[in-house]
This record gives structure tokens, C-alpha cells and sequence, in this order.
């Protein structure tokens, strides 16, 4: 692994260590658990030279003086006599042997268990507070960020690469804690058995060249954070079409588009299945290369002992550790691999906590509780990218509190966007919109906002229960409020003619709802909120005549000591507003009241004549 790769994986997990401090504790156990059950191997391996060579050699005959040296010497170490005259185990040191394995194997698997469990937990809450972070910078960032960024994209990395992430916390470090203990275990049995025989020279060279039994694993492990990126990427991508296509399925299926989009996933499908089998084969290739190492460095040793006329005695527990070993040495691989797939993903998901186009509040922001004097548009110019081309150039309005402002235009000449700034989801390039004197950035957000209710051109529903949808923004609002809002919108009538009635579930995005019926529970909704600034973007956009006359009516109802922006396209709907703006390339052109503007015979003249003549 080149030094930016590691320098690149280092600060990737470096950033982990706010998310984990919190679980410290938890961390500290199953890192502990982990060395424990690491480290049982030890005593074992350091028992096992001992009890090869006190029952070497023995015959039928009996134990040969230098065995019963050996296991009398092993007898003072243990506590119990180890062999007796014949050579044979004696029923004390069986005893032993039977309380002693139990209670081995009990201690490492009890220190497994709490190991993998602490681990696991850890890593699950750090991934469920990374995912909360998330979702809440994601909230608290602009329209700005949305209208640039694929929301498939989003939630790709909010599954996808999070997952990654808790399988590293939950069980690599679990494997780093164990492995490398276990590892060092048996390295420090060799070298210490070493010293005892004499064999430092040999076992030097040994540790010298184990470490090759790593290269593999750093060469390859590089190849393994490339191609990981690259299918998570490849997989939001997936994420990101499907996303699409489900949510655009009616027009999908209005065009006839089926196999067209089914060619077209399949294609990103197999661009993520090539990502995907690239870094899976780097993965899979470390440990077979690092065991073709180890293999090549057994037959090596093996040679050299032969060699040296290394009795076979002395050998056998160094090839035990060798054997205790093994497991750990994959599990290196595995880590590795684990740790760059890790790496990516982190990566991925701090790149979207990093992200920052939130709409900035101020220091001392002013908490507002209603609309007292007007509301100003005072020059105010506006345009989507700081240096393109201006949406609204040198606006100038006022909207004195209880009227009604209508915006009228054709498409795309900037009247959305005056809600949009309005209501600040946006702020503007140039000038200042003023709530009762108060420039719009120094109020409280969340203040300004709980005077606004909105009614999009757009209509959104959540896949929730109709009386769910009213009372979003008001939860504590009750049935009979609920009921009351729909019969002002105009939706009590269809709402109850289901028998599901107020129960029922929309679907995705109001799927089960015909136009008409989703805008009269978006504009329930906002009548429910009871905001003393009304923005209705396009309101009635979506209804048929009856139901819109219907509706002018209850909107007309609720105006009552309310300021009201209005965006219409049906110049019949904005007759009875106290000022209408008409809007030409993101300038206003004419301004007054209906029969003011037909006086003048202008533009607005001109398009009440052209609506008269389609209708």
C-alpha cells in the first residue's frame, strides 16, 4: 500500500473516534475479552514442550531415567505427579487435565462471546448515531443542496455504505483484537522456547523473514479500497435509478419505457457486478498468496532443521504454535480487506457530513410569534448560481398584513421562486425581504416557518393515513380539527366515502389519491396549521371547476386577518386579490388591483383575453 492510500485510510478512521468515545466503555470490554481470549493459547503452547518430552520415549518396559527426571521436573511445575513407574499418565494428572481443558475452553469461549457481543453492540451504535448525524445534516441542508444532489445517492450511503461500516466496528476489530494477540502468543512461545533450547540462531532467521507472510496482504490490500469505492459508488448508482424509475413508474409505463429502463438498469448492473468481482478478487487472492508464503517458510525451516539434526521433539510444539497460528494469520487477510472496504465507505459517508450548504442562521436570531405591519420585498434580486444568469431582478414590494398578493406570469418567469424566498428556503443574491422591519436572515427559522403554511404546486404526501397528512406540522391537533380542516378544503366528501375514511393509507406519495383529491388534503393541511401567512403555490392548480370554486370559497374563508401569496396560473382565480403582480424575465411589469390592470390594457389585459379565448 502506497503511504497516501495508508495516510488516506488513517485519517478516514480517525474521524470515527467522536462516533466511538461515546462507547468507550463498551469498547474497552470486548477489547479486553478479546486479549483474554487471545492470549489462553499461551499457557497451553508453554505447557505442551514439557509434556512431549516427560513421556518421550517411553516403553512397555517403563519410564528410562532421564524420563522420569523430565517428569518429575514437570511435576513440581503443575502440582501433581505426572507419570509413574511404567510410563504411564497417572489418574492425578488426568483429573487435572479433565478440570483444567473444561475451564479452558469455558474462560476463552466466555471471552469470545463477551468480545464479539461488546463489539458488536459498539459497532451497531456508532452506525445508528453516524446515520442520525446524517439524516440530520441532510435536514438541515438547503433547497440549494437538493436541487444539485441525487437523492438515490443519498440513500445509498445512508444504507449501503453504512452497513460496510458496522460489519468493520462490529467484527474486524473484534479479529484485529484477537488475531494479533494470538499471533504474538505463539511468536512469544517460539522465541522463548528458542532461548531454552538454544535455537535463537535458527528462530532469528525465522522472525525475520515472517513478516514476508504480510506483503500479500499490503500489496493487494491497496486494489481491495479502489475497487470497494468504486462499487459503492456503482451500487448508488443502482440505488439512484431504481429510486427514479419507481417514483416516475407512471410515466414509465405511460411511454412505454418498461424494457428501455429494464436495458438501461441491467447495463449499471453489470458496471457494479464488474466493480464488485474486481475488489472481490483482491480480496480472495490475499490468502492464498500470504498461505503460499507461509508454506514456502515451513518447507524452508523444515529443510534448515533437518539440516542441523533438530530433534523431532523440539520441533513438534513449535509446529503446534505454527498450527495455533494459522487462523490468525488469515484472519490478517480478511482484516485487511475488511479495514480498506471500511476505509471507502467512511470516506463516502463524511463526504456527505461534510457537505455544507446550510441556509446559516444568525448569531442572535429574533424568535417572531406573528405578522403585526407587512411584509417588503426590498430590491430583492435572486439567481439559483451565485454567478448565473438572476430568476428575479430588483423586486419591490409590499404586502400589508390581512391582503392578498397574487403573482401571475407565464412559466418560468420567477413566481415560485418569490414563495420560495418568501418562506427562506432561499435567500436572496441581492437586496432583502423584512417581516415588520426584520430582514428575514436575522429571524429564527423555525420561528418564521411556524408562520408560514404552504401549499405547493407540487403536491407531497407521506405513505401515511389521510388524517396523518392534515395534521402534519400540527401533531397535536385533534379528529374533529382534522375533520373540520377537510370540510373547509373540500375533502370530507371523498375522504369518507372510503371505508377506510380518515384511516386510509395514500401510498407513495398519495399514490391511491386522484389530483384533485391530493390537493385538497395539502390544502386541508395548511388550513389545519392556521398560519397567519398563507403561500399557495399554484393551489387550486389541480382541481376541476366545481371543486375549485368550492375551494376559492373555503380559502376565502380562512383569509380572514391572514396575508395570503398567491401563484396562479387561472387569472380567475386572483379577481378578488388586493394586489396583483404580473412578472415578465423575473421583473414585475404591472401591478394593481383586476380591474385595475384590465384598465390599462396591458399584458395582464392580454393574458385574461387569451385564457377566455382557451377556455
Amino acid at each position: 500500500m502506497n503511504g497516501s492510500s495508508e495516510c488516506s485510510t488513517f485519517s478516514a478512521y480517525k474521524r470515527l473516534i467522536p462516533y466511538l468515545r461515546p462507547y468507550t466503555v463498551r469498547l474497552a470490554i470486548g477489547v479486553v475479552a478479546g486479549v483474554v481470549a487471545g492470549g489462553s493459547m499461551f499457557g497451553l503452547l508453554n505447557m505442551s514442550p514439557d509434556i512431549l518430552r516427560a513421556f518421550e520415549g517411553t516403553t512397555e518396559g517403563g519410564a528410562s531415567v532421564v524420563q522420569n527426571e523430565r517428569a518429575t521436573a514437570l511435576a513440581k511445575r503443575i502440582g501433581v505427579p505426572v507419570m509413574d513407574d511404567e510410563g504411564r499418565m497417572t489418574w492425578q494428572l488426568l483429573i487435572l487435565g479433565l478440570i483444567a481443558l473444561p475451564i479452558l475452553i469455558v474462560v476463552r469461549a466466555s471471552a469470545d462471546y463477551i468480545n464479539r457481543y461488546y463489539l458488536r453492540r459498539a459497532g451497531a451504535s456508532v452506525v445508528k448515531d453516524m446515520r442520525d448525524a446524517m439524516f440530520d445534516r441532510l435536514q438541515a441542508q438547503s433547497l440549494k443542496f437538493y436541487g444539485k444532489t441525487d437523492v438515490g445517492q443519498l440513500i445509498s450511503r445512508g444504507t449501503n455504505d453504512m452497513g460496510v461500516i458496522e460489519m468493520v466496528i462490529s467484527t474486524t476489530i473484534s479479529d484485529i483484537v484477537k488475531a494479533p494477540i494470538e499471533i504474538m502468543c505463539a511468536a512469544g512461545f517460539v522465541v522463548y522456547f528458542s532461548m531454552q533450547r538454544q535455537m535463537m540462531g535458527l528462530m532469528s532467521a525465522v522472525l525475520l523473514v515472517f513478516p514476508l507472510c504480510v506483503v500479500p496482504i499490503v500489496i493487494l490490500g491497496r486494489y481491495v479500497r479502489r475497487y470497494t469505492h468504486r462499487s459503492l459508488e456503482r451500487i448508488s448508482d443502482l440505488v439512484s435509478r431504481m429510486h427514479e424509475n419507481f417514483t416516475g413508474i407512471r410515466i414509465v409505463k405511460a411511454f412505454n419505457m418498461e424494457k428501455s429502463e429494464s436495458s438501461r438498469f441491467a447495463i449499471m448492473n453489470k458496471n457494479y457486478f464488474k466493480a464488485m468481482v474486481k475488489a472481490l478478487r483482491s480480496e480472495l487472492l490475499m490468502s492464498p498468496l500470504m498461505e503460499g508464503v507461509a508454506l514456502l517458510l515451513v518447507c524452508i525451516f523444515a529443510v534448515v532443521c533437518y539440516a542441523r539434526g533438530v530433534l523431532l521433539s523440539e520441533i513438534m510444539p513449535i509446529a503446534f504454535a505454527g498450527v495455533v497460528v494459522y487462523q490468525p494469520l488469515k484472519h490478517l487477510a480478511r482484516i485487511n480487506a475488511s479495514i480498506q472496504r471500511g476505509s471507502a465507505a467512511i470516506s463516502r459517508v463524511f463526504a456527505v457530513l461534510d457537505m455544507d450548504m446550510i441556509l446559516k442562521e444568525a448569531d442572535n436570531p429574533v424568535a417572531v410569534k406573528g405578522l403585526n405591519d407587512r411584509i417588503v420585498f426590498d430590491n430583492v434580486s435572486f439567481g439559483y448560481e451565485d454567478e448565473g444568469a438572476r430568476v428575479l431582478q430588483d423586486i419591490q414590494v409590499e404586502i400589508p398584513r390581512g391582503t392578498a398578493v397574487a403573482v401571475v406570469g407565464e412559466t418560468g418567469v420567477g413566481k415560485s421562486t418569490m414563495a420560495n424566498l418568501l418562506a427562506r428556503f432561499y435567500d436572496p443574491s441581492e437586496g432583502r425581504i423584512l417581516l415588520d422591519g426584520i430582514d428575514l436572515r436575522h429571524i429564527e427559522i423555525a420561528s418564521l416557518r411556524r408562520l408560514i403554511g404552504v401549499v405547493t404546486q407540487e403536491t407531497i404526501l407521506f405513505n401515511d393515513t389521510i388524517a396523518s397528512n392534515i395534521a402534519y406540522g400540527t401533531p397535536d391537533a385533534s379528529r374533529e380539527q382534522i375533520e373540520e380542516a377537510a370540510r373547509m378544503a373540500n375533502a370530507h366528501e371523498f375522504i369518507t366515502a372510503d371505508p377506510a375514511g380518515y384511516d386510509r393509507v395514500v401510498g407513495e406519495k398519495g399514490f391511491v389519491l386522484s389530483g384533485g383529491e391530493r390537493q385538497r388534503v395539502s390544502i386541508a393541511r395548511a388550513i389545519l396549521k392556521n398560519p397567519p401567512i398563507l403561500i399557495l403555490d399554484e393551489a387550486t392548480s389541480a382541481l376541476d371547476t366545481v371543486t375549485e370554486r368550492l375551494v376559492q370559497e373555503a380559502i376565502a374563508r380562512v383569509m380572514t386577518g391572514r396575508t395570503v401569496f398567491a401563484i396562479a396560473h387561472r387569472l380567475s382565480t386572483v379577481k378578488h386579490a388586493n394586489q396583483i403582480l404580473l412578472l415578465e424575465k423575473g421583473r414585475i411589469v404591472e401591478r394593481g388591483r383586476h380591474d385595475e390592470l384590465l384598465n390599462i390594457g396591458g399584458r395582464y389585459k392580454a393574458l385574461c383575453e387569451m385564457q377566455v379565448l382557451e377556455g
